[in-house]
């Protein structure tokens, strides 16, 4: 995303007209009468005073020169911010965000007195930077903690998200993680829709060694939910992963489906698991499952693939969720905790892709 920033802030100002040259032909001047004294030359009627030549504005031309340093000069926040949001708006940064970045600019920045030798583009580049920190901080949860913490168990972790954004590959990796950290772990294969949701839920139970609970397609997903949670109950397990059909999130009746699982099993935990790669829709969808089922945390795949950047900060800031992983790669252990820091780092890197 920055890089794609500092080539607006660094777009060369449009060049000043070129002066008109003169004319070669020059009026013709008519003669003195032979022995009358030669009358002055009257001045060409656009002749106008010479006027002094004026130091040249600073490359940036954003500041204003004071006695005791720069300053930003009030003015030119809005219309600098207005250059930058083109930008902000084609890396899927969705307009809440957008403007919480322009008040924050305008807060730091309008009529600060900066160092010399500071210029404009670093002063942007680290009040942006402050910006995006703050609109990551969220209180983070520590989900093996929270899991060991519980009062009874399993621990119960609904999926959900719309078709493609690869919310069963993101329960498998999360139940390895799990695992890898001392957790006993079920899936519920309630994604009954598609029989091949459920055989691929049971290749990757197969490659980690983890238990599946299945039914056949087209069961009742809140039933298959439910015997996955007594299986752990009475085998002491600790978490059940419960993956759902993906569903978009104006179909009522799939939306339905999801309030029967969570009334079914009570989950302590429902995750939305968001495409990187799907823009300002996953925004959108987000806000309405939220709105819906209300959502505990993110995830947010296809991360590695995503040059732009913008939707995981603007889920950040638009839902007030925390991000809890995010997918790297296709590996099992390409599901890494978020770390606000790493994001920062990513977004700013000077040779980040726009």
């Amino acid at each position: 995303m920055w890089a794609a920033l500092k080539a607006r802030l660094r777009r060369s100002p449009p060049p000043e007209p070129a002066p008109v040259a003169p004319s070669s032909a020059a009026p013709a001047v008519p003669s003195s009468p032979a022995g009358a004294a030669p009358t002055a030359r009257p001045a060409p009627a656009t002749a106008s005073p010479r006027r002094e030549s004026t130091a040249a504005a600073p490359p940036e031309g954003l500041f204003a020169e004071g006695f005791f340093g720069r300053r930003l000069a009030e003015a030119t926040v809005d219309e600098v911010f207005d250059d930058l949001e083109v930008v902000l708006l084609q890396s899927d940064v969705a307009l809440p965000v957008i403007e919480r970045m322009r008040r924050d600019l305008r807060k730091e920045l309008a009529g600060r007195k900066l160092r010399f030798g500071v210029d404009a583009e670093e002063a942007i580049r680290a009040c942006l930077e402050r910006s995006v920190r703050g609109i990551l901080a969220r209180p983070p949860i520590d989900l093996v903690a929270t899991i060991r913490a519980a009062p009874s168990k399993p621990y119960i972790v609904l999926f959900v998200g719309v078709n493609g954004t690869g919310k069963t590959t993101s329960v498998a990796k999360l139940a390895g993680w799990l695992r890898g950290r001392g957790l006993s772990v079920v899936l519920a294969a309630s994604d009954t829709f598609r029989a091949g949701a459920i055989e691929q839920l049971l290749v990757h139970g197969e490659k980690l060694g983890i238990r599946v609970v299945r039914q056949q397609a087209g069961s009742d997903p809140a039933a298959v939910a439910f015997d996955a949670v007594e299986h752990a109950r009475s085998k002491g397990i600790d978490v059940v992963l419960v993956d759902t059909a993906g569903r978009q999130h104006t179909n009522d009746n799939l939306i339905e489906e999801a309030k029967k699982i969570r009334r079914v099993v009570a989950p302590q935990m429902t995750v939305f698991v968001g495409d990187a790669l799907s823009g300002h829709d996953v925004v959108e969808q987000a806000r309405l499952f939220d709105r819906a089922l209300g959502l505990d945390g993110i995830v947010v795949t296809k991360l590695d693939a995503d040059t732009k950047g913008g939707a995981a900060l603007s889920l950040a800031f638009v839902t007030k969720k925390p991000i809890l992983f995010v997918g790297v790669g296709q590996g099992y252990d390409d599901l890494v905790p978020f770390d606000p820091d790493w994001m920062v780092r990513r977004l700013f890197a000077e040779g980040s892709a726009g």
